[in-house]
């Protein structure tokens, strides 16, 4: 088991666009909109490639903050889009990469898009095994924004992706995660969303509750396959008192990815 040697590259690869203008909330809490999407690579179930779905998807939800994983960047068979910049066009939401890998002449990987302010990008290779002659595998990480939430302080937003084909990995990065982004001595809140390729059971997921708390209620809908959802393996998961969770959902979109995106909404207090 490796750890990706991606993290140099990836920081000449993200994107940055103009931040709209931000002012703090007025008053002591403030919501939170968060979503979690795996848009395979701009793919729907009808084998069309069709960002313009998408966007349509992610703005319906108004969100904050969106964690993308499954993001071609001018890869051959997406036809050499840069689906990050046109995504954060198409939605009006500012963006930041983190690609995982090279892939057909591009690059693939995860993405936050916000219309918060960002002021720090944090971005980390996580544990996998290296492929071999009869197993396909991919280099995974995490891209970690900071950004000035609605309350008026910081706070840390996560989109990760777990390996799909080996447990072992999964339990590591999942480890990973909580050694990276968990220490007990923060104190800033952090929302971790992504496609951990894991049911709510599992040895991975288990060890993320040892350090967050899962915002995902138990009687949410699965969320993959979009068509027909039978599996619940995208979360949202979330550190710090000054946050709650006030309601979750799996958005039921059966066509443009083969997982649903999943909505959580948070209250943030400006208590510390």
């Amino acid at each position: 088991m490796i750890f990706g040697i991606f993290r140099i590259v990836a920081f000449g690869f993200m994107v940055s666009f103009i931040t709209p203008g931000f002012c703090p909330a007025d008053d002591s809490s403030a919501q939170l909109r968060v979503l979690c999407y795996n848009i395979h690579y701009g793919q729907g179930n009808d084998g069309v490639y069709d960002l313009e779905r998408l966007a349509d998807v992610i703005r319906k939800t108004k969100p904050d903050l969106v964690a993308l994983q499954e993001v071609d960047v001018v890869v051959e068979r997406s036809g050499r889009v840069h689906q990050a910049r046109r995504l954060s066009e198409l939605t009006g939401l500012p963006v930041r990469y983190g690609p995982t890998q090279h892939y057909q002449g591009g690059l693939f990987g995860n993405a936050v898009l916000t219309n918060l302010p960002i002021v720090d990008v944090r971005i980390e290779p996580l544990p996998y095994t290296e492929s071999t002659a009869d197993l396909t595998t991919y280099p995974r990480a995490a891209i970690a924004v900071t950004v000035t939430s609605k309350s008026g302080k910081p706070l840390r937003f996560i989109s990760t992706h777990f390996q799909h084909n080996v447990p072992e990995d999964r339990v590591a990065e999942a480890k990973a995660i909580n050694t990276l982004f968990a220490n007990d001595d923060e104190t800033m809140p952090t929302i971790l969303a992504g496609d951990m390729n894991a049911t709510p059971e599992s040895e991975p997921v288990q060890i993320l509750n040892e350090k967050w708390t899962n915002a995902i209620d138990a009687d949410v809908s699965p969320s993959v396959p979009s068509s027909q959802p039978r599996t619940r393996i995208d979360y949202v998961f979330y550190r710090g008192a000054s946050l709650k969770m006030l309601e979750s959902s799996v958005i039921a979109e059966p066509m443009a990815s083969d997982h649903c995106p999943v909505l959580v909404v948070f209250e943030q207090t400006t208590d510390q």
